[in-house]
């Protein structure tokens, strides 16, 4: 009988698993959806997120809110978290501003759970838009609620609006080279800076673009890498970095 793979063989070459925190939904929402279903909770999250981790390499799995955060990422090799909706402001001790949208602080739970766990263990993050600013609230951070004019929500989601520069030394810098033209889907940024991280990336009006963090495997993009029309960089790197080995 001829012996199958060792387990070492076997987690070197398997894709690494990439965790995707989603969000709930009223099924009632969903177009075709039994009314009598319609009370049910969807969990769900943009499927560009999946598909560019599973282009990259990597084998993407949703997270639910169910799962318990210092359990699941034990058996990850890394994560990422997606934009969606505003963080909650009182997070950061801050009031609600007008334009503020509705917060979902079951996923703002999640999600700093998450980065405190994925911290300790060493696994690796990539914060994406919504995810860079739980990133910096997470390290003690606070945000401008509204700068309208990077929210450009009326334009096509791929369209390159402004470029961002990257610090010279950066890992972003090492991923993109000097500058890159991005998309601008966010109108929250930046305002007090968290503990341990730093900026490596800036808009032309001095917004924050990027964050890396100096203690922990932690990178984030404030633009959305995954619904620009080509492959970006970042996941093929970031799968990289995740690979078991």
């Amino acid at each position: 009988m001829t012996n199958g793979p060792s387990v070492r063989e076997t987690a070197a070459d398997r894709p690494p698993l990439i965790g995707l925190p989603g969000r709930r939904r009223a099924a009632g929402g969903v177009e075709g959806m039994l009314a009598s279903m319609s009370h049910l909770e969807l969990e769900v999250y943009f499927r560009d997120y999946a598909r560019r981790v599973a282009e990259a390499g990597g084998l993407p799995v949703l997270l639910s809110l169910d799962t318990d955060p210092a359990q699941v990422v034990e058996r990850l090799d890394g994560i990422v978290l997606p934009g969606g909706t505003d963080v909650d402001p009182a997070l950061y001790g801050a009031e609600p501003d007008r334009d503020l949208m509705d917060p979902e602080p079951a996923r703002d739970a999640q999600e700093l759970a998450l980065l405190d766990a994925a911290a300790a263990a060493g696994v690796p993050v990539l914060a994406i838009c919504r995810g860079l600013q739980v990133v910096n609230v997470w390290r003690g951070g606070t945000l401008h609620q509204h700068v309208p004019e990077h929210g450009l929500f009326d334009e096509p989601p791929d369209k390159l609006q402004h470029q961002v520069t990257f610090a010279p030394g950066s890992v972003l810098a090492g991923v993109y080279g000097p500058s890159v033209m991005v998309n601008s889907l966010h109108h929250q940024t930046v305002d007090r800076l968290g503990a341990g991280l730093e900026v490596t990336a800036e808009a032309p009006d001095g917004a924050v673009e990027g964050l890396e963090c100096r203690d922990a495997p932690v990178v984030a993009v404030q633009w959305h890498p995954e619904l620009l029309p080509e492959p970006d960089p970042i996941f093929a790197w970031f799968i990289a970095r995740t690979a078991p080995g």
